[in-house]
């Protein structure tokens, strides 16, 4: 008899996570049906990118995406990746307000590591579980068109010109674009460029619906001393007032001014989310309460 009702037990616990999964599929199904045929242009780096579990759970929200008829556009730096081969090779590494300065030699590393190597496993990674992807850098179709910086950085640059209509081809192929943030000059240089400015300025060029940011924080918080003053929702005048008075300060300040800049340009959406929790994306996009803090004009 006992038996019975352990087993009765057992298949009302396995028929209530069905249930519970199948209910997770309707809440989601809303947002396919409204995200259906838009672009996210998704900025991946941090922990996402060096935690193999982390890694594996963002390819397949990836795959995920295009298969229920999202278009991703994936922009990855690798700069921990790039410091490491510069102090191989008895470089020392050297920031100003953020950016790397970049001498010739740096930039061949920079290049081997984002386009060679990292890009590569990248596109390896979504191709093995089942997605189709091409990797690029702005030397591809001159995607990414760049000027040099104006600080005396090297070869640092910023984005002058995107050929959308590449991604707009491979999109409706049905392949996943997968860019390394290096971009062209017009004499055939290259240029290293920040990761989050190049999704900032994808986002705009192809008019997308949402911009990601995966990041090593669970967003923007009114006291960083306060884990409970999470900002859902942050207005770009707030923001602003925010990097003034350098309460948002360090590597999420470009995250930021490229949200900024991507709603300026017509971007539906911009979010800043927490890449270390397992699917953070598609908690994002397919579920009512969301995660991280979505900026908005």
């Amino acid at each position: 008899m006992d038996g019975e009702l352990t087993g009765g037990h057992d298949r009302a616990a396995d028929n209530g996570k069905l249930v519970e999964k199948a209910s997770v599929l309707i809440e989601a199904l809303p947002y396919i049906r409204t995200f259906f045929g838009k672009t996210f242009v998704i900025k991946y780096g941090g922990s996402a990118m060096t935690d193999p579990e982390l890694k594996k759970a963002v390819i397949l929200d990836i795959i995920l995406l295009k298969y229920v008829g999202v278009n991703p556009v994936l922009v990855h730096g690798g700069g921990p990746e790039i410091s490491a081969w510069m102090q191989r090779v008895g470089k020392e590494p050297r920031f100003v307000n953020g950016l790397r300065v970049t001498d010739e030699e740096t930039m061949e590393i920079v290049q081997m590591v984002l386009a060679g190597k990292v890009n590569k496993e990248i596109v390896a990674l979504i191709n093995r579980y089942g997605g189709k992807a091409i990797g690029l850098s702005g030397h591809d179709g001159n995607l990414l068109t760049a000027r040099r910086h104006s600080g005396n950085l090297g070869f640092v640059g910023e984005v002058e010109a995107i050929n959308a209509d590449l991604l707009h081809l491979l999109n409706k192929e049905g392949y996943i674009p997968v860019i390394a943030s290096i971009g062209a000059g017009f004499d055939g240089e290259s240029y290293n460029i920040n990761a989050d400015a190049v999704a900032g300025d994808l986002a705009s060029a192809l008019k997308a619906d949402k911009l990601i940011m995966l990041t090593d924080v669970e967003g923007i918080f009114a006291d960083e001393d306060d884990p409970n003053s999470l900002i859902s929702a942050l207005e770009v005048e707030r923001a602003r007032r925010m990097i003034d008075e350098g309460r948002i300060s360090g590597g999420m300040i470009p995250k930021v001014q490229a949200c900024i800049k991507a709603l300026e340009n017509g971007v539906a959406r911009t979010h800043i989310i927490d890449g270390r929790s397992l699917h953070s994306l598609l908690l994002e996009i397919f579920t009512d309460k969301g995660i991280g803090t979505m900026v908005v004009t």
